[in-house]
Order: C-alpha cells, then sequence, then structure tokens
C-alpha cells in the first residue's frame, strides 16, 4: 500500500517552480505591476489599438503570436496562443493536484496574464485559496477553457474541435511531463495522481473525444505545420503535411 501525504499549499507555491516552466505559478503583484485578469481577456473587447496590452489582452497576445511566429493567419496564431495558454492551466492545475493534493483557486479574475510576456506565459495569481481536487473540471474548463474558446471563436472563427483538441492535447502533455518527472525524483505517486485526475477530466464530453484512446493521438490539428518552417506536432492527426487545396482557375 502506498501512503499518500499532501500539505497544504503554501503561499508562494513553491513546490510547482521544481516541475519546469510550464508549472510555475507566482503569488502576488508582478514587480513591474498589475497585469490583466484573464476574465478580462475573456470578455468583450474593450477599444483596441496595436499598442495597449491593458485594452484587449486576447487580441494583443494573438497580434503578438503572428508578428513573432509569421503567420499567414491570424487564426493560426490564435490556435498557438490558445495551446500555449491551455497547457499553463492544466499543469498548474494538475501539477498542484499531483504534488499539493489541493488545487488553488484559478478564479479568472484573481489569475492575471501578461499578454506581452514570452512563453511559457506569464501568470501571477493575486490570493492563494485552496480548493479540493474535485473541483478541477470546474476551474479550469468550465472557468477559463470554455469561455476562452468561445472569444477566440468568435473573433477569429476556429473551429470549437480545433481548440477543444488543443485543450486535450495539453491536458495529455501535462501528465507525460508530470510522470517524467516523477520517474525522475522517485516520485511515483505524483504521476499516478496526475493520471487519475486527467482520467476524470478526460470523461466530460468536451474533451472525451479530442484524443485517440489507445495512441493519445489528436483527432484534429492545431495548424502547426502552416507556419514558415512548421511541422507536424508528435501527436498529429496527419502523418504528413497536407498539401494546399488547389487553386480555383
Amino acid at each position: 500500500m502506498v501512503l499518500l501525504l499532501f500539505v497544504d499549499l503554501d503561499p508562494e507555491l513553491a513546490a510547482l517552480d521544481a516541475l519546469g516552466g510550464f508549472f510555475v505559478l507566482r503569488a502576488g503583484v508582478p514587480p513591474r505591476g498589475p497585469l490583466p485578469a484573464l476574465a478580462q481577456a475573456y470578455g468583450s473587447p474593450q477599444v483596441d489599438t496595436h499598442d495597449d496590452v491593458y485594452a484587449d489582452p486576447l487580441t494583443f497576445r494573438v497580434r503578438k503570436v503572428t508578428q513573432s511566429l509569421h503567420a499567414p493567419e491570424s487564426r493560426i496564431a490564435a490556435s498557438i496562443a490558445h495551446q500555449a495558454l491551455a497547457a499553463r492551466l492544466w499543469s498548474i492545475a494538475l501539477g498542484a493536484a499531483a504534488l499539493y493534493g489541493r488545487l488553488p483557486d484559478l478564479d479568472p479574475e484573481l489569475l492575471h496574464w501578461d499578454p506581452d510576456g514570452s512563453a511559457p506565459d506569464d501568470l501571477w495569481l493575486s490570493e492563494v485559496r485552496a480548493l479540493p481536487v474535485t473541483a478541477a473540471d470546474e476551474v479550469v474548463r468550465a472557468g477559463h477553457l470554455v469561455p476562452l474558446a468561445a472569444a477566440l471563436h468568435s473573433r477569429y472563427r476556429v473551429s470549437p474541435g480545433l481548440l477543444w483538441g488543443n485543450a486535450g492535447s495539453a491536458l495529455a502533455g501535462a501528465v507525460r511531463q508530470l510522470d517524467r518527472w516523477a520517474r525522475a525524483n522517485n516520485r511515483t505517486e505524483v504521476g499516478d495522481r496526475a493520471r487519475g485526475l486527467a482520467s476524470a477530466l478526460f470523461a466530460h464530453p468536451d474533451l472525451s473525444g479530442t484524443l485517440a484512446p489507445r495512441t493519445l493521438r489528436r483527432r484534429s490539428c492545431c495548424l502547426y505545420y502552416r507556419l514558415p518552417g512548421g511541422g507536424l506536432c508528435g501527436d498529429c492527426c496527419f502523418d504528413r503535411p497536407p498539401r494546399p487545396a488547389p487553386r480555383r482557375s
């Protein structure tokens, strides 16, 4: 029998640092000053300018990704930005659940984001409040991924199937990273907890059909192959990049 030991969340969430950059979550106020809450990013856009991070954080981020990756369409950049943020959210939730046995409250009003930061996305939590692990679906999927998907679909016409495919891929990726860390550090119980929680999360209809059960390959494509120099991701649904459709004369 394995004895599972849980500890309370520490005020700085310092234990997450050991898991790698996608799992890190800072607490308090960033040294450079307040950042917009993610709730603002999911809401209706305010007056948009090319330079104002705070007026419309989501549009700013998609534009930044478009420019930095030379994406031929903003829809492609929106998908890449979405997958990066989904990976951060799942990683924080699963990492905390696996290490602490508790979940930090990631309410979109408490979780602040720097859309001008580098990847992985820079996130700060204004107040550390513990929740039970069973709240992971409500906190991440319902609290963040549902309104984020709605905003990106509305603004950039990214298909819901693609976005939930991104979310499923990001969830599986977080589990793989936790499992690698657990085996490398002789903490197999951490990997067990992560897999158990992910299994419950994948049972929701939004996520249940996103990956092939045996191979965990996606059933949709994130469009990364359409970037200049881009290729196929390791879990892509394609075996080779699709050819562009011929133009009609």
